[in-house]
């Protein structure tokens, strides 16, 4: 009889694959140091430094009562909404749990052997978890200042290619690409080749973003991915959307389950859709937020590269190793060493008593 176990006949292109490592989460720190959870910063995960949009905490609590009950398999109400706010088609709408799984969507749809995806170097690292997971090659391009050399991704096209990422503005580095740099761009990439604008950022972008929806549009290989965790501080709750060409939906829905984004998250992201308010406040800490760390970095003599969003990438010299000494001091942040960047960090905004604390922790570390 064979001795051969399930493990030893994982899918080969399953194996290469080394599992994405997230923020640690506050609760493990905490035990971990021997300090509450209230007393630890958590700036790891680009979460909303001011919580839950109030809009969806109202419809949460409204929702409580009716978690027994499956959720709107088509996320109806949800779908009107958002097509009605983006002047779409409800049938250019699909959902997801975070746009994570739209991105894993995408995968099923068109990544597999021989065919690769371009992504750029220091682009959010799932783009090439999944090309492994499905067997593409990865082509990947040289950054330009830490951001997208879009005139080089443009050129890397192969006969074999079918998908394009451009996560603007960019995790982990902050870096954002302006409507000029776009326009060239798409015009440059053959129309059987898909571009994804992954845009989890782009509500509370400190940089104005590129027409990309009128991309969306009038072009039939273009998709734009957006998600209410950062935004909205729904992180939690998993729920993120895509906009694209019915053709282009209708492929991503045939992987896509009944009951893929939950009841709750549902009713709480379409409350949020309305709450202006909410966005404006955040961008408004996070260009203070920005401004402070660039300031404190500069006095430190320690180089970050601008950022338009809700975090900055700062280089400190042993990323990894500062990281634990901050978590020691209750400060949790992100260490680079995964997306080649290990003498660097990524710090998310927090409120500015937390960026404080941050600062101050750094400051002593470093002396050290």
């Amino acid at each position: 009889m064979s001795q051969n176990t399930p493990g030893e006949w994982v899918n080969p292109d399953l194996k290469k694959v080394k599992p994405y490592q997230p923020g640690r989460p506050i609760e493990e720190v905490a035990r971990e140091i021997g300090l509450s959870p209230a007393e630890i910063c958590k700036l790891a995960s680009n979460e909303n430094a001011l919580g839950v949009s109030p809009k969806a905490l109202e419809a949460m609590r409204r929702s409580a009562a009716e978690m027994h009950r499956y959720p709107d398999g088509s996320a109806y109400y949800l779908r009107l909404k958002a097509a009605d706010k983006f002047q779409v088609n409800p049938e250019n709408l699909i959902f997801g749990a975070g746009s994570n799984e739209l991105l894993e969507f995408i995968a099923h749809a068109w990544m597999g052997p021989e065919r690769s995806i371009i992504v750029s170097q220091y682009a959010f690292v799932i783009y090439k978890l999944l090309a492994v997971m499905f067997g593409s090659e990865i082509i990947e391009v040289e950054a330009q200042q830490f951001g997208h050399d879009l005139e080089a991704m443009a050129a890397a096209v192969r006969p074999d290619t079918r998908v394009v990422f451009v996560c603007n503005p960019n995790n982990p580095t902050g870096t954002a690409i302006g409507e000029e740099e776009i326009a060239e761009f798409v015009e440059k990439i053959p129309p059987e080749v898909l571009i994804v604008f992954d845009e989890a950022y782009a509500e509370i972008s400190l940089k104005p973003m590129p027409k990309t929806l009128e991309r969306v549009l009038q072009r039939s290989n273009c998709m734009m991915l957006r998600t209410f965790s950062k935004a909205y501080g729904l992180a939690g709750l998993r729920i993120g959307f895509g906009i694209g060409p019915e053709p282009l939906i209708a492929a991503m829905e045939k992987p896509r389950q009944p009951f893929n984004t939950n009841r709750m998250a549902q009713e709480a992201a379409t409350a949020a859709l309305d709450d202006d308010k909410f966005l404006a406040d955040t961008r408004s800490l996070n260009e203070e937020a920005s401004s402070y760390f660039a300031e404190e970095c500069r006095n430190m003599g320690l180089p970050f590269t601008p950022t338009a969003t809700n975090f900055i990438l700062v280089e400190t010299g042993n990323g990894g190793e500062i990281s634990q000494e901050l978590s020691k001091q209750g400060i949790i942040v992100r260490p680079l060493a995964p997306y080649g960047l290990p003498e660097h960090l990524r710090i998310t905004f927090g409120t500015m008593k937390e960026n404080r604390r941050c600062i101050q922790a750094l400051r002593q570390v470093l002396r050290r």
